[in-house]
């Protein structure tokens, strides 16, 4: 479960990065906006606000936000009031021989800025993964936007009102168990979680 501050415990948003997007106005109404990564049609068509920013913290990508002197000038990171690690982090012993966990690198970087910082924690890997294994065979290994909505949602009070998911397209880095999230989502929408505003064709 991710705490919410109470100021963020009504409307939710939760956007994806799939393209053609155009929801800026009710993005923009959620009283918590939670985006992800690069947060690609920021300040256009997915809306001008940011209240929870998820950062990838494992692999290439936060490499490379790393070794970019001007990251924290973009528009997302200034904007955003907390931010969201997905990943625990690895212990030295298991961070090798090529690093992949970046965590402690990114907490450096961005506590100077104040904002609250939250890792989401491996008790919340394991439910996602009891979640996605009917679908899947071997190991699941969730995405962020699956791990990050699922945090969101474990507790959230049903007066509150489903979330409403712009954005997910169900598809990329081709080791995440895709079909199996697309699934969970459906279910969860049925159960009246979520709303899914399907992403243009």
């Amino acid at each position: 479960m991710l705490d919410l501050p109470p100021s963020g415990r009504g409307p939710l948003a939760i956007v994806g990065n799939a393209p053609g997007i155009d929801a800026a106005a009710a993005i923009d109404a959620a009283a918590c906006v939670v985006r992800f990564n690069n947060a690609p049609g920021f300040g256009g068509r997915t809306g001008s606000r940011v209240t929870h920013l998820a950062l990838v913290n494992r692999g290439g990508q936060m490499r490379e936000w790393l070794a970019d002197r001007r990251f924290l000038d973009r528009p997302a990171i200034r904007r955003t009031e907390a931010f969201i690690l997905p990943f625990p982090m690895l212990p030295a012993e298991e961070n090798g021989p090529e690093q992949v966990c970046w965590t402690r690198e990114a907490l450096a970087l961005l506590r100077p800025l104040g904002k609250p910082i939250h890792v989401l924690p491996e008790d919340l890997h394991r439910e996602a993964r009891l979640r996605l294994a009917p679908g899947t065979t071997g190991w699941p290994n969730p995405s962020t936007g699956f791990l990050v909505t699922l945090a969101l949602l474990l507790g959230r009070p049903p007066r509150y009102g489903p979330a409403e998911v712009h954005g997910f397209g169900f598809a990329g880095w081709p080791g995440h168990p895709w079909a199996a999230e697309r699934a969970w989502f459906r279910q969860a929408e049925a159960a009246g979680h979520l709303r899914l505003h399907p992403c243009p064709a």
